[in-house]
C-alpha cells in the first residue's frame, strides 16, 4: 500500500496516551459537548426518527400514507431480527477488560517563581528536591483467555504496555486488580499478562483465522478513548482476509518488518488495541492493532479514510502467546548482523565503496556484525549486500525480516548477496538468536 504517496499512516490504536493523569474530567466534557454541538441535530432528528420507528416496528406495526388527508392507517408486518450478533457479545464481553498502564513521572520542587522566569532561586543554589510518582500513561483493551493455578491470562497489544512500571486490569465489572508481564514481542506487537483469577467470571476462546471469509460479521469489542467508554462493541465486516503492513522501529521509524494482519470495517479507536475482534460463533478470530488514518492527495478531493482497521489473526495470536506464557520471550533466528536498506545509500557511495552493479537497485547493505556473527562465520563481509534468501528477492530490513521469521533456530538457508560485482551465494544454519544479538559496532538495525 502506498501510504507516503497519500499521507496515510498506520496508527496503533492502544495509544489513548495523555500526560499525568488530569483532575476531573473537564478536557473530555468539553470534547464530547462540541461534538454533540456539532451534529446535535441530525442527532435529534435521529433519534426521534428511531425512537418511534422502534416502537411500531417492535409492536408489529407500520404507518401507511394515502393520498387521502386524514385516512393514515396502520397495518400488520413482520420483522425478524437475528440475535446473532447479541449473543456472540454476551458471550465475551465479562472476558474483555481494560488494561492501564502507570509510569513514573518526575517532579521537581524548585522555587516555582524562579522556573518561570528561568533563574535560581534567592541564594542561587540550583539544588531541588526531586520526586517522582505512579500516573496513569494510557490505557488499552485485553482479553481473559485462560484460568489455571489461580492466575487468569489476558493477551493485549505490546504497545499498549510498553514502558509501564505498574500495570493494572480493570475487569468488566469495575473490579481493578494489579497485573503482572508474563512476557511481550514487540515483533507481532503481543503482549500476556496476568492476574489472580478469584474475581474472574469469564474466559473468550479462540477460533480458527485462516477459516475466515470476506464479508463475513464480526465485532470489535474495548474501551475506546479510555475506561469510560469500557466494553463498547462495534459491528462490521471483514474487509480483507489477509493484508500485509508494514512495521517500524518506535525509536528509529525504520520499517522494520512486515506483518500479516486482518482488515476490518468494524470502529476500531484509540484504546480499542488489544481488544478482540470476535466471530457471530463468540470466538476470537484477532486481537484489534492498529487502524489506517489520514487523508489522500492524490486526487483534488482530499478524502479522509474511514473503516480500515487492521487485527493480528487469531492463529498467529496462539502461536506468540504460547510461548510468551513457556519461555516469556519469543524466538527467532538472527543471522548477527547490523544492517540498512540499499536505498539509503547514497547512488555514488554504491558505485565508490559498495562497487555494486548498476542492475543491483534494492538489497541489505551489511554494516557490522554481532558478536559470533554466524553470518561472518559463513563468509560475509561489511558492506555485502544481500538480495535474496532461499531465492526470494530480500528488498529492504522488512524483506529480510519477513523471510528470516519464517524458518526456526536449526534450519538452514541459502543467502544470495554481491560483493562488489560479483554475485555470490552461501548456506547459512540458523543457530543465532535474536536474544542472543551482542552488538559490536553501532548501526541502524540487528538482525
Amino acid at each position: 500500500m502506498d501510504n507516503e504517496a497519500h499521507n496515510f499512516t498506520e496508527e496503533p490504536t492502544g495509544g489513548n496516551q495523555h500526560p499525568p493523569r488530569k483532575q476531573g474530567g473537564f478536557g473530555k466534557m468539553l470534547t464530547v459537548a462540541v461534538v454533540a454541538a456539532v451534529v446535535g441535530g441530525g442527532v435529534g432528528g435521529g433519534a426521534a426518527y428511531y425512537a418511534i420507528s422502534r416502537n411500531n416496528t417492535s409492536n408489529g406495526l407500520t404507518t401507511t400514507n394515502t393520498n387521502t388527508s386524514g385516512t393514515t392507517k396502520t397495518s400488520n408486518v413482520s420483522v425478524t431480527q437475528s440475535d446473532a450478533s447479541q449473543t456472540a457479545f454476551k458471550k465475551v464481553k465479562n472476558a474483555v477488560v481494560s488494561v492501564i498502564n502507570y509510569q513514573n513521572q518526575s517532579s521537581n520542587s524548585d522555587d516555582a517563581w524562579g522556573d518561570l522566569f528561568g533563574t535560581d532561586s534567592g541564594n542561587g543554589s540550583s539544588s531541588s528536591n526531586s520526586s517522582s510518582s505512579l500516573t496513569e500513561y494510557s490505557e488499552g483493551s485485553g482479553v481473559i483467555y485462560k484460568k489455571a493455578d489461580g492466575y487468569a491470562y489476558v493477551v493485549t497489544n505490546n504497545h499498549v504496555i510498553s514502558g509501564a512500571d505498574k500495570l493494572e486490569i480493570i475487569l468488566s465489572d469495575g473490579i481493578k486488580l494489579t497485573a503482572t508481564k508474563v512476557g511481550a514481542d514487540s515483533v507481532t506487537d503481543l503482549a500476556v499478562l496476568k492476574i489472580k483469577s478469584d474475581k474472574v467470571t469469564a474466559t473468550a476462546s479462540f477460533g480458527d483465522s485462516s477459516k475466515i471469509s470476506a464479508g463475513q460479521t464480526v465485532l470489535a469489542i474495548g474501551s475506546p478513548l479510555g475506561t469510560d467508554y469500557a466494553t463498547s462493541v462495534t459491528q462490521g465486516i471483514i474487509s480483507a482476509k489477509s493484508r500485509t503492513v508494514d512495521t517500524t522501529d518506535e525509536t528509529t521509524g525504520q520499517t522494520t518488518g512486515q506483518a500479516t494482519v486482518i482488515q476490518t470495517d468494524a470502529a476500531i479507536n484509540n484504546g480499542n488495541s488489544g481488544g478482540p475482534l470476535i466471530n457471530l460463533a463468540g470466538q476470537i478470530i484477532g486481537i484489534n492493532s492498529m487502524k489506517l488514518s489520514g487523508s489522500s492527495s492524490s486526487s483534488s478531493d482530499s478524502a479522509t479514510i474511514e473503516g480500515m482497521g487492521f487485527a493480528i489473526p487469531s492463529n498467529e495470536v496462539v502461536s506468540i502467546i504460547n510461548q510468551l506464557v513457556t519461555n516469556g520471550k519469543v524466538v527467532r533466528p538472527a543471522l548477527g548482523i547490523s544492517a540498512l536498506d540499499l536505498d539509503q545509500v547514497s547512488s555514488d557511495q554504491q558505485a565508490d565503496t559498495l562497487k555494486l552493479p548498476s542492475s543491483v537497485t534494492s538489497g541489505v547493505v551489511i554494516a557490522s556484525f554481532t558478536n559470533k556473527s554466524i553470518a561472518r562465520a559463513a563468509g560475509l563481509k561489511k558492506y555485502d549486500v544481500i538480495t535474496a534468501i532461499d531465492g526470494t528477492a530480500i528488498g529492504n530490513m522488512a524483506d529480510l525480516h519477513t523471510e528470516l521469521y519464517k524458518h526456526s533456530v536449526g534450519d538452514t538457508v541459502k543467502v544470495t548477496y554481491y560483493r562488489g560485482s560479483s554475485k555470490k551465494t552461501v548456506s547459512i544454519k540458523l543457530s543465532q538468536t535474536t536474544s542472543q544479538l551482542q552488538t559490536s559496532d553501532s548501526s541502524d538495525s540487528s538482525n
